[in-house]
């Protein structure tokens, strides 16, 4: 088995797949959270094969896209990585980090835990916060026609899992509801280090924006 040629064959496939995604979505979102795995990798005892795998393929087929269909995305994954011959043991696991890696609303417990998906995971948070995290949530909310901010709708922070995948609020609402909550729910050293940094931006953001709106200097 040839790692390297299966990782850049599964980075064209992706790529591929996600021609025309939702920009907040699409394959350079993939491509960041690869990168950000990869540099999180380097001070954690993982299996960097399955780490690149899973970052490569985590957001293969987003339920947010697809009814809400949580089975599309390691379906995918697995034929693809059949197909390249990768190891059952590997699909299981890589099958096992799509299901297990979202942000899905407040109820929502994890059913599988490896270091593998802890490197993803925060991987995957960073590109929620930050600069790039309130580009994509603004982004996201121009995807879907939702309004940038209405004060007469407060942030709801005990949601369901199936009301935060129903809900229509505000763009704003997003950061309460979960950006600004990341940065406590990293898991690895090097995630919480860079979250710190990108969480402050956001609050910065957040006051800025709620001064102009009201029309504070």
């Amino acid at each position: 088995m040839n790692k390297e040629q299966i990782i850049q064959d599964t980075i064209e496939f992706v790529k591929e797949t996600l021609q025309g995604a939702e920009g907040g979505h699409d394959f350079f979102h993939i491509e960041r959270v690869y990168k950000n795995a990869l540099l999180i990798t380097k001070n954690e005892n993982v299996d960097e094969f399955v780490v690149s795998l899973g970052a490569l393929l985590h957001d293969i087929a987003d339920s947010k896209f697809h009814n809400g269909d949580e089975t599309i995305g390691p379906q995918k994954a697995r034929v693809f990585l059949e197909n390249q011959q990768v190891s059952e043991e590997v699909i299981i696991h890589v099958e096992n980090i799509i299901t297990n890696i979202s942000f899905k609303g407040g109820n929502f417990e994890q059913n599988f835990k490896s270091a593998e998906l802890d490197v993803i995971q925060d991987a995957d948070r960073l590109d929620a916060i930050g600069a790039i995290g309130i580009a994509r949530c603004f982004n996201y909310g121009g995807f879907k026609n939702r309004e940038l901010y209405n004060p007469e709708i407060a942030p709801n922070l005990n949601m369901t899992k199936e009301e935060y995948k129903k809900s229509t609020a505000p763009t704003i609402n997003h950061f309460y509801e979960k950006l600004l909550l990341l940065k406590d729910k990293m898991n690895t050293i090097t995630g919480k280090a860079i979250a710190e940094q990108r969480h402050a931006y956001m609050e910065g953001f957040l006051n800025q924006f709620h001064n102009e709106w009201n029309g504070v200097i």
